[in-house]
Parts: C-alpha cells; structure tokens; sequence
C-alpha cells in the first residue's frame, strides 16, 4: 500500500539515526524528459520520498524561485496528466515514493476521480493541495482514500491549538508543518517559538510530522530534524538544479542522517 510506504519510508530514516528528508522539485522545469533522472539523482542521494511540483499560473504559496521554475515549466507544456504519465513510466529502479504538490484548479480540470485513479495507477503515494483549506478538504480526502493515496494536510504552526488538533485528527501519510508565515523561500530565521510549536504538534499527531517552507540550509535541516521527523525543502533544492549544483543538493540531503543527533 503506498499511504504506508511512505510512512515506512519517514520510519526507516529515523531508524538510521537521523530524519526524513523530502526534497521538493518542480516537474518539467528543464523539461520533463529529465525528470526521472533529477528523481533518481535525489534517490541515489539519500532522499526518503520526492515531491513533484505541478506547475501553474496562480501559484499562492509559492515563492519567487518556484514560481520563476513553474513559468518554465509551463513554457516547455508540463502539465498535470503529463507528470502523472511521466511518473507512471519510471523503471523500477525508482524506489521512493513520490508526493504531488499541486493546485485545486488542474485537479478539477483533470477530474477528480480521473485524477485520483491515475495516480493510483502511477504509483502516487500522496498528494498536496495548499489552495483547499482543511474545512472544505472532504471530497478530496475521500476521493483519493477510495485509491490508497494520502491527503497530505499542511498544519501552520501560527494555528490555534484546537484547529491543528482536528488537522491531526484526520491526517494521513505525514502532516507538513508550515514553519513561517506566507510563502515559500529561504529564510535566514524562523520564529522563536518553532521548535515548541512543532513539539507539541508531534505530541497529538498520530503520523509523522515534517518541517517546511524557508528551510534552506545544512544548518536549518539538523535544527529541525531534531524537532520534527523531517525537513521538506523546496527554494533551495530547486534553485540549485537549475544551476546544476549537485553538490550542494547532495550536502543537504546528507545533513540530515545526522539530524537526529543534537548539535555540541
């Protein structure tokens, strides 16, 4: 079942001494013919799952660096049913699960229980939809159930306590912790209270719960990978493919199998 691969898969990284890490990139930015081998380089990395971002015109929560990848994206004609079908065309050599981080609008476009249903049959473990708040999520949830693929649900750490309750409550997969307030992109700092905010998230989670947004350095996955299960990167992961800085991606994903362990 691939809701529990994925969770297996936060699980095992854990049990080597450090934390999940789930390095975000956008699908089709340089063409979607490289795509699988950008997935296997992340996996020969040390990645625990991939998130593909899907891209599109009004990008809410994304930052000036994605949004700048999505617009590349959508000049070489990525679309959703072309990533789901690109996904569904990886060799077996690609192991980690694969999350999609999309919109609501190229989801109805698809149709939903099309699009739920090819992503089952692409191997899909889970799938983001930042622009569905959790009150009307329930369709989509249900929907996708029906198929074995999670609704990963984004749980802003600035929520009151009794909203995040009901986030966790219904989570599947992982929750995503939003550690800042608005969009994506690097930060230098995160609110005092982050580390707080995130344990007591994991006290009344019955899933893994990962970090992200901002996170963008070695140094942010180890201060997070000790709070949270895992670290979700994004900004930096996808300016530096675009620059070819594979060592640099390579630095931070290995960062975090010593996450785990408190800094001296």
């Amino acid at each position: 079942m691939m809701v529990e691969r994925l969770a297996n898969a936060i699980e095992q990284a854990k049990q080597d001494g450090g934390c999940a890490f789930v390095p975000y990139i956008m699908a089709g930015d340089g063409g979607l013919g490289r795509l699988e081998e950008d997935v296997r380089f992340l996996q020969e990395a040390g990645a625990t799952a991939v998130e593909l971002g899907i891209p599109f015109s009004d990008p809410a929560a994304d930052g000036p660096v994605i949004q700048q990848a999505g617009i590349r994206a959508l000049e070489a004609g990525t679309t959703l049913g072309k990533v789901i079908e690109t996904v569904r065309g990886f060799g077996e050599d690609i192991r980690i699960p694969v999350i999609l981080m999309t919109y609501l609008n190229p989801v109805l476009s698809h149709g939903l229980a099309g699009f739920a249903n090819d992503c089952r049959e692409a191997g899909i473990a889970g799938v983001i939809v930042p622009d569905v708040p959790f009150e009307e999520s329930q369709i989509l949830e249900d929907t996708l159930r029906m198929v074995d693929v999670a609704l990963i649900r984004l749980a802003p750490l600035s929520a009151p306590a009794d909203r995040l309750r009901k986030i966790a409550d219904a989570a599947e997969g992982f929750i995503y912790a939003v550690t800042v307030d608005g969009i994506t992109g690097a930060r230098d700092s995160f609110g005092a209270s982050a580390d707080e905010r995130l344990s007591r998230l994991k006290d009344i989670a019955g899933v893994p719960v990962l970090a992200g947004f901002g996170i963008s350095s070695p140094a942010h996955v180890r201060e997070f990978g000790q709070a949270a299960d895992g670290v979700i990167v994004g900004s930096a992961i996808v300016d530096a493919l675009h620059r070819g800085d594979r060592a640099f991606i390579s630095e931070l994903i290995g960062s975090a199998k010593t996450a785990a362990v408190p800094a001296k």
